[in-house]
């Protein structure tokens, strides 16, 4: 099994990231020795992860997260994929 998680950081920011085993990355996050990005923010809180067969099936998701804005990376974690879908920065501008 594999997992893409998601942490929230105490300064508000998110982390995105895959791993084959959850539990042991979320210590690692959550003790400083996870990422610098998320050793320079703690604490950080799990607001999110999926499982996945395979690591590149998560490593594949954790890119396309990673590529997503602030706020729709928000909206996925109230929502859901269905509250992103067709979301794009030309899609919300036109819509405004």
């Amino acid at each position: 099994m594999a997992f893409t998680y998601m942490l929230q950081c105490a300064d508000g920011t998110y982390y995105v990231g895959s791993t084959r085993e959850l539990d042991r990355r979320l210590v690692q996050h959550q003790t400083g020795f996870g990422s610098e990005y998320t050793r320079r923010r703690l604490p950080v809180t799990l607001i999110w992860s999926a499982e996945f067969e395979r690591i590149d099936e998560a490593f594949a998701w954790e890119k396309r997260i990673q590529g997503w804005s602030h706020a729709k990376r928000q909206a996925f974690v109230a929502g859901g994929l269905d509250a992103v879908l067709g979301w794009s920065k030309r899609t919300r501008r036109s819509s405004r």
